[in-house]
């Protein structure tokens, strides 16, 4: 029988906004996107080297009606068809609709989904079979360093400039090896 263990895959967690792509607040258009600078090359190097690529995003503009789940599900879509434009590409999605201070009254809650709380990044790792120990969550903001800790996955903090660096800046630290 095999070992479950054996079975898990390390992946890169990344904040969308201001990690992935410059942060214009309460992004959903496609023509309003601007990648971060060689963001496509650090998802391509994930991609080439055997990460899961995961994004774990906070969309409070749904709750506050900016725009829809659809528009959020659009962009993504977007997003992943512009990166297969240079060999690479996004695993999975997962966004947190919601924030307490929302106006639309179905998204006007507090969840564990939006970071820091952990049910995004722990849906992944059942879903997707994710290693944790051999993981690490890419964010710009402290509530991304606050949601790897609480999961019990290394934060690496993106402080602008290349992200592939922040990137390898992760792998140094990686006690695995990979």
């Amino acid at each position: 029988m095999e070992n479950k263990e054996a079975r898990l895959r390390p992946a890169i967690f990344f904040d969308r906004d201001g990690t992935l792509n410059v942060d214009t607040h309460y992004l959903y258009k496609p023509e309003e996107f601007r990648w971060i600078k060689d963001a496509p090359a650090a998802l391509r190097w994930a991609n080439d080297h055997g990460y899961l690529t995961v994004v774990v995003t906070n969309q409070s503009g749904v709750a506050r009606g900016f725009y829809t789940e659809e528009d959020v599900e659009k962009l993504h879509r977007w997003m992943n068809e512009r990166l297969g434009e240079s060999g690479a590409h996004i695993d999975a999605f997962y966004y947190c609709p919601h924030h307490p201070g929302g106006t639309v009254a179905k998204y006007r809650k507090n969840c564990d989904g939006r970071k820091p709380g952990t049910a995004l990044v722990e849906e992944a790792c059942r879903v997707l079979h994710i290693d944790k120990s051999a993981s690490f969550f890419i964010g710009d903001a402290q509530r991304d360093m606050e949601c790897a800790a609480r999961a019990g996955i290394r934060g690496v903090r993106y402080e602008g400039g290349s992200l592939l660096t922040a990137l390898l800046r992760g792998m140094e630290c990686d006690e695995h090896g990979r």
